[in-house]
């Protein structure tokens, strides 16, 4: 049974890299809307982007002019979907995709036989591989097993049928730690800002989220009293000088 209130914060610090202090916690944007992207990367806090379908038919471009102009706006991680059930389409697909865009490129693949055979082949090519549609423990152990760089548990699907998606998270991450298992985390379909901090406190590496949750997560209604009470202060102050 998953015990939200006995699982502790743990955040892992990794050695300094170009004179910064670097964690592991980071936060992509699920979203094809460049506009979007170019907005919140602004602020130096989005560490890269998930699309699929879905949200690229939104956008109502072409896939491949999202992903260019994402790569433009200085993302360096983008993860593109690949929608087949064909291990040699997601293989030849995978690789065209990464010669085009290059190191910013993450196939995203199923958790499927033929997803599974795709990202054994891709990454054994050096190229990074997302398992998507992770809705239990199993299916990441697999999906670590074909050499995958990011599993995706999708949290809030998981919890509208009836289990704990955020416990599938902790029970992925405890796995992985007891057997040392280099592949990370990304927490996924996360519908609110307590999904995004239990989805750290759980020991994701990554969460990916739609922008209106980021946006989110700024906001609180005693930071904004705060920030009325110091600014009438401020006022006053400027009055009486």
């Amino acid at each position: 049974m998953c015990q939200e209130d006995l699982f502790s914060l743990e955040i892992y610090l990794i050695l300094p890299l170009n004179n910064q202090n670097f964690i592991t916690m980071q936060i992509f944007l699920d979203t094809a809307d460049a506009d979007v992207i170019r907005k919140h990367f602004d602020t130096g806090l989005i560490d890269g982007v998930t699309t699929n379908p879905t949200l690229i038919l939104k956008s109502g471009r072409d896939p491949e002019e999202d992903y260019q102009e994402i790569k433009e706006i200085g993302v360096p991680d983008i993860s593109m979907e690949i929608v087949t059930d064909e291990v040699s389409v997601f293989v030849a697909e995978g690789k065209r995709l990464h010669e085009k865009y290059g190191d910013v490129t993450t196939i995203k693949v199923p958790c499927t036989v033929a997803g599974l055979k795709a990202c054994k082949k891709l990454t054994d090519q050096g190229i990074k591989v997302n398992v998507t549609l992770i809705f239990s423990q199993v299916q990441a152990i697999l999906a670590a097993k074909a050499g995958a760089t990011y599993v995706s548990p999708f949290v809030g699907r998981v919890d509208d049928n009836s289990f704990g998606g955020l416990c599938l998270v902790k029970d992925i991450v405890n796995v992985f730690k007891e057997h040392m298992i280099t592949t990370q985390v990304l927490a996924a379909s996360l519908r609110g800002v307590r999904d995004v901090g239990r989805a750290f406190e759980y020991g994701a590496d990554i969460v990916t989220m739609p922008p209106a949750v980021f946006e989110k997560m700024y906001n609180h209604i005693l930071t904004d009293k705060g920030l009325e009470l110091f600014q009438k202060d401020y006022e006053a102050v400027g009055t009486t000088a």
